[in-house]
């Protein structure tokens, strides 16, 4: 399988997770064995991956846009949100805060893992979680930036 289809099915994954697998069942109408095959690295599901209306369905009730982003960046494209999707409360300052705590977090996470030299499976998951969670962070600094300067 190519690195792109891995990292798509790895972002797949961290969709259907994110959103719940029974959830993910109801708002798709796939089963729990379709979802899984959408996001399977094994070889006989290599070239299975989710429907764009899939996609849409599950990312409309998520925490954030798994594999859109995932997509954009295999593209070296940059999102940005929509003005109509509410930004969370505070501002620029909390912002700053909130970055540093989560660079704190990862930075953690990094010395943790490399400690033994190797960076296994989960400590790979785990800092690819921080880095998700700083990249929030970092597009709702940037929305707060935004609203400040077209006032």
């Amino acid at each position: 399988m190519s690195l792109h289809g891995r990292y798509l099915k790895k972002h797949t994954e961290a969709l259907v997770k994110d959103v719940g697998i029974e959830n993910a069942c109801e708002l798709t109408g796939k089963s729990k064995a379709t979802l899984g095959r959408y996001y399977s690295d094994n070889d006989e599901h290599a070239d299975r991956f989710m429907p764009v209306d899939a996609v849409a369905a599950l990312e409309a009730k998520s925490s954030y846009p798994h594999v859109t982003s995932a997509l954009a960046e295999l593209n070296g494209i940059m999102l940005s949100y929509d003005d109509k999707k509410p930004n969370k409360e505070g501002g620029i300052n909390s912002d700053v805060v909130a970055l540093s705590q989560r660079f704190a977090m990862l930075m953690g996470e990094y010395n943790q893992s490399i400690e033994d030299g190797i960076i296994s499976v989960n400590e790979a998951k785990r800092l690819l979680k921080e880095t998700t969670e700083l990249q929030k962070v970092l597009i709702d600094m940037k929305l707060h930036l935004e609203h400040e300067t077209t006032e």
